[in-house]
């Protein structure tokens, strides 16, 4: 256990030093927290050490000021707020190429962050177009979350559950071209090849079905379903996306933002804009 302990403590270092070196950002950095300014008040996000290519990245964007005219562009109340969008699309995607952003970021999920209230997560594509489950390198969300019972965190887990089996079916070797036929269906999607693509599906899916039986399940630690409980979250999300930092203070403009009148795409009526981010020295 401890040699496992210590090649896994190696591998972090290893990748936050290359990563360190790719996003321009010092040591000095990594112990900042970062202010988010907003159109709605002020948020203070502290980020996760054992996270960190995500880490890094996001450090980078708001070092190179990536978050500047940035949009709140989904918004589902009790549930998260997501920004990444752009105002100036052209402008932003000039600066993105000059400062060198790639698109994704690599997952780094793990057993210890959780999607409680207030967590800070990376937007992301569904399986079917990102079975690797990377980041984008850009959009986030912040959990506002609602209360669970312990009845509710049961059905969280079995549909977490049925979300890890299949994400095993599409990335095992043996089920490879399977995966890559449905992917190729969908992304040329037609009247013609719907009966073909629902078929590819309901075998994926039956795979899966047999994997959720025969996998080690996915269950809840205590002490999350306990914050679960009392503070809140949302935990159906545990496991499928990488945490990679909280709220330290402005849950309050969380929830403002939250309470916004959106569209039917969950977009908000008003722009709800992230003005500037800076790094800042970490309160305690």
């Amino acid at each position: 256990m401890k040699i496992n302990f210590f090649c896994f403590s190696v591998m972090l270092l290893l990748a936050g030093c290359h990563s360190l070196s790719k996003s321009k950002i010092s040591k000095k950095d990594i112990s900042r927290d970062i202010q988010i300014l907003t159109t709605e008040g002020t948020i203070v996000l502290r980020l996760y050490d054992d996270t960190p290519l995500s880490r890094n990245n996001f450090l980078s964007l708001v070092k190179q000021d990536m978050y500047d005219s940035i949009l709140f562009h989904r918004v589902i109340e009790n549930f998260m707020v997501q920004a990444g969008e752009r105002v100036n699309e052209d402008a932003f995607q000039r600066k993105k190429e000059i400062r060198g952003f790639e698109d994704l970021v690599s997952a780094e999920i793990n057993s210890t962050h959780f999607h409680k209230r207030g967590a800070v997560g990376a937007a992301r594509f569904g399986d079917n177009v990102n079975p690797e489950q990377k980041g984008s390198f850009i959009q986030f969300y912040i959990v506002q979350g609602n209360t669970y019972t312990d009845s509710t965190l049961d059905i969280a887990e079995k549909r977490i559950n049925k979300s890890l089996a299949y994400n095993h079916i599409i990335n095992d070797s043996v089920n490879k071209s399977t995966f890559e036929h449905y992917q190729d269906l969908l992304e040329n999607r037609t009247p013609e090849n719907e009966q073909a693509r629902n078929a590819l599906k309901i075998k994926l899916d039956s795979l899966a079905g047999i994997e959720e039986q025969r996998m080690t399940p996915y269950l809840f630690p205590e002490a999350h379903r306990e914050v679960y409980k009392t503070k809140g979250g949302a935990a159906h999300l545990d496991q499928s996306y990488t945490v990679f930092g909280e709220v330290i203070s402005g849950m309050d403009v969380v929830d403002k933002i939250a309470a916004a009148q959106t569209n039917k795409e969950d977009r908000p009526i008003n722009d709800i804009l992230i003005l500037s981010s800076t790094l800042i020295k970490r309160q305690e």
